[in-house]
C-alpha cells in the first residue's frame, strides 16, 4: 500500500502582495500518489479552480537496487568490505593515540626534569621547604618501608633455608638473602612504597592546585611552579631514598637471619656467607638505584598533577595514574640499571 501526498497551494493577491500557503497530507489508503492543487486568485472575491493530477510514477534506481542476483551480491560484498575496513582501522587509531600520548608524556617529563635541574644548579632552592619535604617523604614513610622489606627478607629466607638445608648447604642462605636484599629487594620495594604513599600525595596536591587555578595564580605572580613545587620535592626524594634503603637493607637482612636460624641454619654460617658474598659494591649500587627511582616518583607525580582537569574526578584519576606509571617505570628502569651494574659480572671487589 502506498501513501499519496495531498499538496494544496494557495496564492492570494491583496494589492501588490502575493502570499503562498503549502501543506501536505499523507493518505495511506490511496494506492497511487495524487497531487491536488487548489488555486485561489483574485483580490477580494475570485473564482476557484480545483485541479486533480496524477504525477509520473517514481523511477527505481537500478544502480542501487537491481533485481539481478549478481548486482545484489556485489552490493552486499561492498557493504561488508566497508564494515571490515572500519573495524580494521580501529587498532590503527588506538595505536596512533597511544604513541601520541607516550611521546607527550616523555616530552613533558623531560621538560620538567630539565627545568628542575636548571633551578637546582643555579642554587634557587628553598631549604626550609626541602627539609619539610624530606620529613614528609622520608621519615613518614620509614615505618611502612621497614615492615615491607623486613617481611620480604623473612619470606625469602624461609624458602631458601628450607631448600638448602636439605642439600646440606644451609649456610649459603646468608649470602643469597644478603645479595638479594642489597641489590633488588631493598631498593625496589622502598621505591614502590614511597611511590604509593608520597608519589600519590604529590600528584593529588599539585592536581588540586591545578583545578582550583592556584597554579595559574603562581604564574600570574611571576612565581615558577617548577621552582616552588617541584624542586624541593625532587631534592628531598634524591636525599632520603638512599637513606631509607640503607635502613631497609639492615632490617631486611635481620629478618632473614631470624627466620633462617629458626629453620635450622647455623648462625655462624649465615653471617660468614653474608660477609663473603655481599661486597660494598652491591650495597653502593643498590643505593644509586634509588636516586633514579626518586627522580621517577617525583617527576611523574608532578607531571600527572599538572595535567589534571575535571575537578575532583580528575584529581583522583591523576593520582591513580601517577602511582601506576611510577611503579611500572621503577620495575622497567630497575632491569636496565641491574643489567648495567651487575650484568655479565660477579660480585667481586
Amino acid at each position: 500500500m502506498r501513501s499519496a501526498t495531498l499538496h494544496l497551494g494557495f496564492v492570494t493577491g491583496f494589492g501588490s502582495t502575493l502570499r503562498a500557503f503549502d501543506f501536505r497530507h499523507s493518505t495511506p489508503f490511496i494506492d497511487t500518489p495524487l497531487t491536488v492543487r487548489y488555486t485561489l486568485s483574485g483580490r477580494q472575491s475570485a473564482a476557484e479552480d480545483l485541479v486533480l493530477t496524477r504525477p509520473e510514477p517514481m523511477r527505481r534506481d537500478r544502480n542501487r537496487h537491481s533485481d539481478r542476483p549478481g548486482d545484489v551480491v556485489s552490493e552486499i560484498l561492498h557493504d561488508v568490505g566497508d564494515e571490515l575496513a572500519a573495524v580494521v582501522s580501529v587498532p590503527g587509531e588506538l595505536t596512533y593515540r597511544t604513541f601520541t600520548k607516550f611521546f607527550e608524556f616523555i616530552g613533558e617529563t623531560a621538560m620538567l626534569l630539565g627545568s628542575a635541574l636548571r633551578f637546582i644548579l643555579r642554587g634557587a632552592v628553598d631549604v626550609r621547604d626541602t627539609v619539610n619535604q624530606m620529613a614528609y617523604i622520608g621519615v613518614a614513610s620509614l615505618p611502612i618501608v621497614l615492615v615491607t622489606v623486613a617481611f620480604s627478607g623473612a619470606v625469602l629466607s624461609l624458602y631458601m633455608s628450607q631448600l638448602v638445608v636439605k642439600w646440606g648447604v644451609g649456610s649459603y642462605t646468608g649470602g643469597v638473602v644478603g645479595i638479594s636484599i642489597a641489590r633488588e629487594i631493598g631498593p625496589v620495594l622502598t621505591a614502590v612504597v614511597v611511590a604509593a604513599r608520597s608519589g600519590s600525595a604529590i600528584a593529588a596536591e599539585i592536581g588540586s592546585m591545578k583545578v582550583t587555578e592556584q597554579i595559574d595564580a603562581l604564574r600570574a605572580l611571576a612565581v615558577s611552579p617548577v621552582r616552588y613545587l617541584l624542586v624541593p620535592r625532587l631534592l628531598a626524594a634524591i636525599i632520603v631514598l638512599p637513606a631509607l634503603t640503607a635502613l631497609a637493607d639492615v632490617i631486611g637482612t635481620l629478618g632473614g637471619y631470624v627466620v633462617a636460624v629458626v629453620n635450622g641454619v647455623a648462625s655462624g654460617g649465615f653471617i660468614s656467607t653474608l660477609k663473603a658474598q655481599v661486597v660494598p659494591y652491591d650495597v653502593q649500587m643498590g643505593l644509586v638505584k634509588t636516586i633514579f627511582f626518586g627522580i621517577v616518583i617525583v617527576i611523574v607525580g608532578a607531571q600527572q598533577g599538572l595535567r589534571t582537569t575535571g575537578g575532583a574526578t580528575g584529581v583522583g584519576r591523576s593520582t591513580t595514574n601517577a602511582v601506576v606509571i611510577s611503579i611500572v617505570m621503577i620495575y622497567i628502569l630497575n632491569f636496565f640499571l641491574a643489567y648495567v651494574m651487575f650484568g655479565g659480572r660477579t660480585a667481586h671487589p
